[in-house]
């Protein structure tokens, strides 16, 4: 069954090892927030440090494992019509629209999202890693390092899929940041599968 989370909005589900999680970008430019916990040790997280250390490429895509801070792989992406994602920019917050876009009565985003979903597994803001930004687009000047948030390069109904290696907690968003989704707000889509 395909599920729907609302613009600016996010959910936290179990996702079994084995299992995989398709994200679809249904309108297209929407970029998703993906965390992902070790369900019977918390404090085992995914590490956006040791996954990309690992390829040497801060781009990842298919065939590619996530690592967590312990150097196990929790997801390994099994398929992906995009080829362009983030794992180098924390989640949106409250903060992040005082400090970079000025805002004096910030709303909440992907980071007050991802705490209130994933409360309910006893999971708490402080341990809300740097989460795998699905279709977000973030390019590094090779010479200043400088980073440019561009529109997301996902079409309508593209996917990137997701194998468990362990038993997870999934937190997943439809990210509330304006210039990160080119200028508007749209749902995600995501479908568990049992493999096998």
């Amino acid at each position: 069954m395909r599920h729907k989370i609302e613009p600016k909005g996010g959910v936290g589900f179990e996702l079994l090892a084995g299992q995989e999680l398709l994200v679809i970008d249904p309108q297209g430019e929407q970029v998703a927030d993906l965390v992902a916990y070790n369900k019977h040790d918390l404090t085992e997280v995914i590490s956006n440090g040791r996954s990309l250390d690992y390829a040497s490429t801060i781009y990842l895509t298919s065939g590619h494992p996530i690592y967590s801070n312990r150097s196990n792989i929790m997801l390994e992406i099994v398929a992906d019509d995009v080829g362009r994602h983030d794992f180098l920019l924390t989640p949106c917050s409250k903060d992040t629209f005082r400090i970079i876009y000025g805002e004096h009565e910030p709303c909440g985003g992907c980071f007050e999202n991802l705490s209130r979903s994933l409360a309910p597994f006893g999971i708490d803001e402080a341990s809300i890693p740097c989460a795998f930004n699905c279709f977000m687009n973030v390019e590094v000047d090779a010479h200043t390092g400088e980073l440019a948030v561009l529109p997301p390069r996902s079409k309508a109904g593209d996917s990137i899929r997701f194998r468990a290696a362990m038993d997870l907690y999934i937190g997943l968003t439809a990210c509330s940041a304006l210039q990160s989704n080119n200028g508007s707000f749209k749902s995600i889509h995501y479908q568990i599968f049992d493999i096998g």
